[in-house]
Parts: C-alpha cells; structure tokens; sequence
C-alpha cells in the first residue's frame, strides 16, 4: 500500500529524517513510535505532500507520488488527521468532513459520507454544529471522520491519542480497530503504543529521525 524508501526531509536546512523505509502493507495497521521531536509528524507529513524529500521516495500503490500534490495525493484515497486537528471553526462538523470533498473534487466521496458516521455515530449527533462550540474530544472525533472520510485506502493519524480521556482513547481504538473489516490500511504514530498495543500488524520506532523495524 505504501513504501517510504531511503527517504531523507530536512527543514530549515537541519536534517529531520535521515534515510527511512517503512513499508505499510495493504489492509494492515502499523505503528509509528517515538518521542516529541522524534520526526513523527515529519514523516506524516512528508507521505502527504506538505514537506518535499529531498532523497528518496514515497510510493503509494506502487505509484510514486514524488511530483503529486497534496490534494492530488488525497484524491487517490489518502486521509490525514493531524495531531492538532486543523478544523475550521467557524465551519459545522458536517462542512469540516466535506472539505476534502470539495479540495479534491471526487464525486464518489459525498456517498462516503453515511458510512463515514455509521463508523463514528458521536460524529451524526453534533454533525449540524460549529466545530469551534465542540470538545477537545469531540474534535478529536471530527477530525478522525474528516480522514476517513477522504482516506479510502490508507489512513495517516498522527497522535490520535494524545491528550484525551482514556474512554475516549478507547472509543478511537474501537474505531480504529473495526477498519480492519473494510481492508483499511493505517499508519499509526504515538509516543507509546499503550493505547494501540492490540491493534497493530506491525510495528516501527523512530528516533531522532532514523526509523527501525521493532
């Protein structure tokens, strides 16, 4: 599904990945481990498109996506949810989930869209709100849907476990855990994996921006 090989990103001329393969294969969640400021974030961010690598490259489907932008990447079926959730506040909760439909232009994505709150059925009770009159925790749940909402094939979440209520921690395992069904392909990052220990096919640590295979 997706490969990093030999990957190297540097921001402000100072190295932050140093040579990464990661390899994600189809259907299979696989974790991403490390400290703040270990290059988690990078690295997700790089599979999307914000940051360009300066060596290496980023396969997806056996597709190199090295020249697509990052709309372009999300068209093919790629989500991303990042760790600060990026929602626009003034926006309801149902127009913050559509905005990659309407960045990518995918006519099949607005059918997505029931099966997206089956999945997270929290999400359908506040659908018609504002996102800034939401929880932390009920954010978390919007920008999770958000991703998968865009993300058919693979699934970039980055730190989806930080600072929420353990119920809620475990509520996002459930929703993480039953894509297994629906031959969703994820990659996964935490500080630990204390939350995702039980739900990961495979396993990379990342350290001051070199990636090994745990």
């Amino acid at each position: 599904m997706l490969e990093l090989n030999d990957v190297c990103v540097s921001i402000k001329r100072t190295r932050i990945l140093q040579d990464v393969a990661l390899h994600i294969p189809n259907g299979s969640i696989v974790g991403l481990i490390g400290r703040n400021g270990a290059g988690k974030t990078t690295l997700m961010r790089t599979v999307m498109g914000f940051l360009p690598a300066e060596k290496g490259e980023v396969r997806f489907q056996d597709r190199s996506l090295t020249r697509l932008t990052a709309h372009s990447r999300a068209r093919l079926g790629i989500g991303y949810m990042p760790e600060d959730r990026k929602l626009v506040p003034t926006l309801t909760v149902e127009e913050n989930i559509l905005l990659s439909f309407w960045a990518t232009k995918n006519d099949k994505l607005p059918r997505r869209l029931p099966w997206v709150y089956e999945m997270i059925p929290e999400v359908t009770e506040f659908s018609g709100r504002k996102a800034m009159e939401l929880s932390g925790g009920q954010q978390k749940l919007v920008a999770l849907a958000r991703a998968l909402f865009c993300g058919t094939k693979l699934l970039l979440l980055d730190e989806p476990f930080e600072g929420v209520a353990p119920a809620l921690a475990q509520r996002l395992a459930e929703v993480v855990a039953n894509l297994k069904e629906h031959d969703q392909s994820v990659l996964l990052s935490e500080s630990d994996h204390v939350h995702s220990s039980e739900l990961l096919d495979r396993l990379y640590v990342i350290e001051r921006g070199e990636v090994k295979e745990k």
